[in-house]
């Protein structure tokens, strides 16, 4: 019976993989190759851009989009860093993130490029929110301070901080940020910056704390040990995800 059912769930896995499409763009001369699943129902032309977290696309950020397409959005995973600069190791993330997170109009531009393809998918360029995962947070965030032509974003467990030498100009994407309020990796400075810059940003925003919620407790692969700072937290992401899903349908009509 296990063999059975073993081999069931290998074949649902395999049928869900196949629904991901590769799709190869540009940024200049680098390339790039995002993941895009269209919606399981043809109603909806309202998208979802997903900004994966400090690795690249990973499991996590696949089995958001294939969950996101079965709710009947059109949905695409962008490509970050592009071939020959994934990174291998903790250590490289970190460094490469970092760069970005710096270097914000860069970022800001591979995720505007990356709206594109999920337009040219057949989304419906007035019904976009993005969303993103730790570092992929923080990117959406910046797609808010960008004022790149979307309805909304979602942050969840993302840093929250910016350059304080950055003006806080006004945000018109609605913003949702859910966060573990034991998160180690976001001081409570952080924080309190990022509530001041939405209140000068004149911004539509709201945050949502988890209790008992650390880094990355969407990520089912994050380990189950919060003393590490890092752990998956079903309860956390099972109430952020439902708090995303009202929040998409009250933005994207």
């Amino acid at each position: 019976m296990k063999q059975l059912f073993l081999i069931f769930a290998l074949a649902l896995g395999t049928i869900a993989q196949a629904q991901l499409t590769p799709v190869a763009y540009k940024d200049g001369g680098q390339k790039l190759t995002g993941q895009l699943a269209r919606p399981a129902s043809g109603q909806s032309k309202s998208g979802v851009l997903i900004l994966p977290a400090w690795k690249g696309i990973d499991e996590h950020a696949k089995n958001t989009a294939l969950k996101l397409s079965e709710l009947g959005y059109y949905v695409f995973i962008a490509d970050i860093y592009g071939e020959g600069n994934y990174p291998k190791d903790d250590k490289q993330a970190a460094e490469k993130s970092g760069l970005f997170k710096k270097n914000f109009k860069d970022y800001q531009r591979r995720i505007s490029l990356a709206l594109d393809q999920l337009t040219r998918s057949g989304a419906n360029p007035e019904s976009i929110a993005v969303i993103g995962f730790c570092f992929g947070g923080t990117g959406a965030l910046e797609a808010a301070r960008a004022n790149l032509p979307v309805a909304g974003v979602v942050s969840f467990h993302g840093n929250l901080g910016r350059d304080a030498k950055r003006p806080a100009d006004p945000i018109r994407p609605k913003i949702l940020v859910c966060h573990g309020a034991d998160d180690p990796y976001v001081p409570q400075a952080e924080i309190e910056a990022f509530r001041n810059e939405m209140k000068a940003s004149r911004a539509d925003w709201q945050m949502v704390y988890y209790s008992q919620a650390v880094h990355s407790f969407t990520d089912t692969n994050a380990g189950s040990d919060p003393s590490t700072g890092v752990a998956y937290n079903p309860r956390a992401a099972e109430r952020s995800w439902e708090h995303m899903r009202l929040f998409l349908r009250e933005i994207l009509r």
